[in-house]
């Protein structure tokens, strides 16, 4: 079995970026499973490009995307993404879309094919807090999701996919009054969210 797992660059005048700093501290192998790791670029047109022809190639059973949802104060699991992108804050290319769509004459939305509620649960088992979302937004992270589950449909694919958003870092709030979590916490979320992803079918 094989688990891709995605973790974002800085943006926003951030210097790091809480969901990579987790992604690549996972181990190589969890529950017998090879774990592919991957680190995004925070840009519209990036994400669609990467995201399908690392999927196809590298062709894994699980995908896990994350990514910093910065305000939040717990891991949040998504349920769906839409066909749109709109954003008042552009990417780290300076692109702001507005209501334009991540595909053209794609469906208007994918739920999760990872098992949301399993993942929660666990997250809360293990004293992390932790809740199901039903909006990823409309900005790089949920095109990330929208890409993912709609090139793994378009090819026919069997593999389950979706998205898991962690809050700021305690090292990122340190200036600002916002949620936070600390490092240590979201790198042991990330990896109960790909153990649970593994067990539960």
């Amino acid at each position: 079995m094989k688990v891709l797992v995605t973790g974002f660059e800085p943006f926003g005048g951030e210097k790091i970026n809480p969901s990579w700093e987790a992604v690549k501290s996972l181990p190589d192998e969890i529950e017998g499973a090879e774990v592919l790791k991957h680190r995004l670029p925070v840009t519209f047109r990036g994400v669609r490009e990467i995201l399908p022809r690392l999927i196809v190639e590298t062709r894994p059973d699980v995908v896990i995307l994350t990514g910093q949802a910065g305000g939040r104060p717990n891991i949040t699991v998504e349920r769906v993404a839409i066909n749109v992108m709109d954003s008042t804050m552009p990417d780290n290319e300076g692109y702001k879309p507005e209501d334009e769509p991540v595909f053209e004459g794609a469906p208007a939305a994918y739920f999760s094919t990872l098992p949301i509620k399993a993942i929660v649960n666990a997250l809360r088992e293990a004293r992390i807090p932790a809740a199901v979302s039903n909006t990823a937004g409309t900005y790089v992270c949920n095109t990330a999701m929208f890409t993912a589950l709609h090139t793994i449909a378009v090819a026919g694919m069997e593999t389950r996919a979706g998205f898991v958003h962690v809050p700021f870092s305690h090292e990122q709030a340190l200036d600002k009054p916002r949620p936070s979590m600390s490092m240590e916490t979201i790198e042991k979320a990330v990896e109960i969210a790909v153990r649970a992803s593994i067990r539960v079918r």
